[in-house]
Order: structure tokens, then sequence, then C-alpha cells
């Protein structure tokens, strides 16, 4: 073989390996944020307030907000963790069968927790939108935030508020 072409032996290392380690820019196909919200229309409301786009699910533990784009998890983990100011969100997201959780606290980044045990006692809910095994939008209960004018918004909050 000639200096310039590498042969079928040679191999080649790229000069920055973080992508090996970090899975790369692939992009996630499922983000959830779960929170403590109770139900699910004031985390509906709270995220049409904030422009990320969510289906609010109820689960055993607090409502679940689905991303309609998985693509903006970190900014729509920032934005829902700034709402609820001091209670940490957990944000999850499935890469190629692979589970991240991300724990937000007050619109920053918290730490990395192992997934598993983040799954360990969670709902049937929660693993079942995880995995892609049932849509937010079949699950009874569901508030989308889509949609949701700012007036309807307030009007959910505000109903929150008295339900206390």
């Amino acid at each position: 073989m000639s200096g310039d072409q590498p042969g079928p032996d040679d191999v080649v290392v790229p000069d920055d390996l973080s992508s090996l380690l970090d899975g790369g820019a692939e992009v996630p196909s499922v983000a959830l944020v779960v929170t403590q919200v109770a139900v699910p229309a004031p985390l509906a409301a709270a995220c049409a307030l904030a422009q990320v786009d969510v289906d609010a699910v109820p689960s055993g533990v607090g409502a679940i907000a689905v991303l309609r784009d998985p693509a903006a998890a970190p900014v729509g983990a920032e934005a829902i963790s700034k709402l609820l100011r001091t209670l940490p969100v957990i944000l999850l997201e499935r890469r190629e069968g692979q589970i991240t959780a991300t724990r937000w606290i007050g619109g920053s980044r918290d730490d990395e927790l192992p997934a598993g045990l983040v799954l360990s006692d969670a709902p049937a809910v929660l693993e079942d939108l995880l995995l892609g095994s049932v849509a937010a939008a079949d699950v009874p209960g569901v508030v989308s935030s889509v949609g949701m004018s700012r007036w309807q918004a307030m009007r959910a909050l505000a109903g929150a508020r008295k339900g206390r």
C-alpha cells in the first residue's frame, strides 16, 4: 500500500473521543419530566405560559410532562424546573434503548441519577411512556399545553390554588 492510502488493517483514531462516551449528538426519541405536581392541569397550564409543548399525564408520583419535541429536552426541563422553583424535577431521556436521568432544580441541571434507581419504584405509566408502548394522548386524564391560551392557563392555575 502507498503511504497516502490506509490499508484494510490500518486503524484511524479520531482526535476527539468524547463522542464515543456521551453518545454524540444523538437526539432522544422520548423525553419526560417527572414532577411533584399533584395533577396534570396546572402543570400543563404552567408549561403553556412558559411556551413548552407538553402532554401532562397523571401518575401516582406526580404529573409527568411528556415533551412534544424530545430534541428540546434540556430547554423544557430548564423551563419546568424554573416554574417549580425549589422542587426538583427529573428529566428522563431515551436514546437508542438507553435511558438517562438528570435532576433539575430552579432552572439548573443538578446531577445525573442512575436511571435504574429512578425507575425501580416508578408507576407503570411512566415506564410505558418512556418505552413508547403507550402514547401520552392515550393516557386517561392527559392535559396538553398545546393550544392552551394564556387566559385558560391562568384559569387552570387559579383553580388549582383554590383546590388546596
